[in-house]
């Protein structure tokens, strides 16, 4: 077994930022005071959205009549969710029961704190996807009734997210973007501002039919996807960013979902494979957040068959002059944090297109104990394999320039 501290120490390819409470009403015009994004103490209800924004009477969720804060928009009412900021509660504690900034770790939506919770866990720099209000590729805006409104929101997070919470950090919080998904146009120009900005990577729906856009299959979001090519935006799809799980019934326990979440990035990835976008925009880099990745050699397996062996009526062979691998290799990009039988399976994969998470702050994460499956994952690479996956694929991907000290905290 390797030496905790002769390991190469953590970029994390997928964490999230709990939206401080006053982001919107410190950065929109007064006159929204009362429908902008804000937060609220009071008790939770029936009618109130879960962390995928549905209704809680579909949730599994702790009623508690004790007051909690809520985040306020329009007429969506979202309390804060422990699933969604776990860190620093034991196992048995993290429960889908809602919370208030008080009782959340400082680190989920502090700079400062969030920082020295990097310090702590071995992390040198962190990829921030937005959190469960805003969700992981801003679908609470899409859903807005005002669009000019939800366009001011989107905007305003981004710059929050890029002057805010990644200035000032050295380089270690890595900003990722959200764009108005509802109007392609409007997408494209919010890609040219961030560009400007110096923003190298945005969030994208994992299936955007789902929330009721045009599919990839459509054409219609050619414009979008040429604008982050020609300005070298990596394209990133959290699971979840669908707002739709997979599950086997509607009676089927939380258990059942939490366990299918490959089938998400599966789809996903699919759709990308044999969308023809990734022929068509050679120079687009595309990843998957919190996937895991045991189960993608399988996929790459069977897209190439179907490529090769069904090429009379696949629909795509037109679209794809070389097997979906080929695309996949130079192109697409996994995380992974728990995953024992993927890294078994990581030189199938290509230890170019994978990278380390630690999911700070959700139920999954391994903070403060990531440094312990860095070690674990080491007795199946080299050293310079292991520096690839757990630092420099996120380096390279993100353009990553960590330019103030890192204090090499203690690893749990």
């Amino acid at each position: 077994m390797k030496n905790t501290m002769t390991l190469p120490r953590i970029v994390s390819a997928d964490d999230h930022v709990v939206e401080p409470p006053t982001l919107w009403t410190e950065r929109l015009p007064a006159r929204y005071a009362d429908v902008a994004p804000r937060v609220e103490r009071g008790q939770i209800a029936p009618t109130h959205a879960d962390s995928m924004g549905r209704p809680m009477t579909v949730s599994p969720v702790k009623y508690d009549p004790r007051p909690v804060d809520i985040w306020c928009y329009e007429d969506l009412r979202m309390p804060l969710w422990r699933t969604m900021a776990s860190v620093g509660y034991e196992r048995d504690e993290v429960t889908i029961t809602p919370m208030t900034y008080d009782e959340m770790r400082p680190g989920c939506w502090q700079q400062t704190a969030r920082l020295a919770d990097m310090d702590v866990n071995g992390v040198d720099a962190s990829v921030c996807y937005p959190n469960a209000f805003v969700r992981f590729c801003g679908q609470t805006f899409a859903e807005a009734r005002d669009k000019q409104l939800a366009l001011l929101c989107v905007r305003a997070y981004n710059d929050w997210i890029v002057e805010e919470w990644a200035g000032g950090s050295g380089g270690r919080l890595i900003p990722l973007c959200i764009v108005p998904l509802w109007d392609q146009m409007l997408a494209v120009a919010e890609v040219e501002r961030l560009a400007a900005r110096g923003v190298r990577a945005l969030c994208f729906s994992e299936n955007p039919a789902h929330l009721g856009l045009p599919s990839l299959h459509s054409g219609q979001w050619n414009d979008f996807i040429a604008a982050c090519n020609g300005h070298n935006m990596v394209l990133n799809m959290h699971f979840g960013s669908s707002s739709k799980l997979a599950t086997t019934s509607d009676d089927a326990p939380a258990g059942v979902p939490n366990t299918l979440t490959f089938v998400n990035p599966a789809m996903a990835l699919t759709d990308w494979l044999m969308s023809g976008l990734l022929e068509q925009f050679p120079e687009l880099k595309i990843v998957f957040g919190e996937c895991n990745i045991g189960w993608v050699p399988y996929v790459l397996e069977r897209a190439d068959i179907v490529w090769r062996e069904n090429r009379g009526w696949n629909e795509v062979f037109e679209k794809l002059p070389n097997p979906p691998t080929d695309y996949f290799r130079r192109q697409v990009f996994m995380t992974f944090f728990q995953d024992d039988h993927g890294v078994r399976s990581i030189h199938d994969i290509g230890i170019g297109n994978v990278m380390f998470e630690t999911d700070y702050p959700h139920s999954d994460s391994t903070w403060p104990k990531s440094m312990s499956f860095v070690e674990r994952y080491a007795e199946r690479m080299t050293p310079d394999e292991l520096v690839r996956v757990v630092r420099q694929n996120a380096i390279d991907l993100y353009g990553v320039e960590i330019t103030q000290p890192v204090t090499a905290g203690a690893h749990g």
